[in-house]
């Protein structure tokens, strides 16, 4: 009785996808097989967890990160064996490290350059307009201006 509150206790703690047939019997791995799924994205859905989605690969990911645990293996192991089949796509948020640094690195190194490149055609804009017009041309236009 104590077990079967337990279980739906974790089970109304959000909204999620998880079949009754997925639920495992020791509260504390099911705990650890959330926590899990929530870091793990949809490769269908993309922008859901595997915990939220309801597609069948979602659900295939579930119950192999659940066998995993029951199998003795810790949360990093769970979440590199996913990565190393799936790739770092299958993570929600990706390691920063080996190649994913540059995906890291490119958003904030884009922004300093674009910056450079808009302050060196600021400058250069500047000093055209103010070497641009010859004598005659500038007491032409100041003629101009005066009528």
């Amino acid at each position: 009785m104590i077990r079967a509150v337990v279980l739906w206790l974790v089970m109304a703690g959000a909204a999620v996808a998880v079949e009754p047939d997925e639920v495992l019997d020791d509260p504390a791995l099911e705990e650890r097989a959330r926590a899990i799924s929530s870091e793990l994205r949809c490769l269908v859905c993309r922008n859901e967890s595997i915990d939220e989605s309801d597609a069948e690969l979602a659900r295939d990911l579930r119950i192999l990160v659940r066998e995993r645990l029951v199998a003795g293996d810790s949360d990093a192991e769970v979440l590199d064996y996913i990565a190393a089949r799936y790739g770092e796509y299958a993570l929600l948020s990706p390691r920063k490290s080996g190649s994913t640094l540059i995906l890291w690195l490119a958003g904030p190194a884009a922004l300093v350059i674009g910056a450079g490149v808009a302050l060196v055609h600021a400058r250069k804009r500047r000093q055209g307009r103010d070497s641009g017009l010859s004598a005659e041309e500038q007491a032409r236009l100041r003629e101009i201006l005066d009528d």
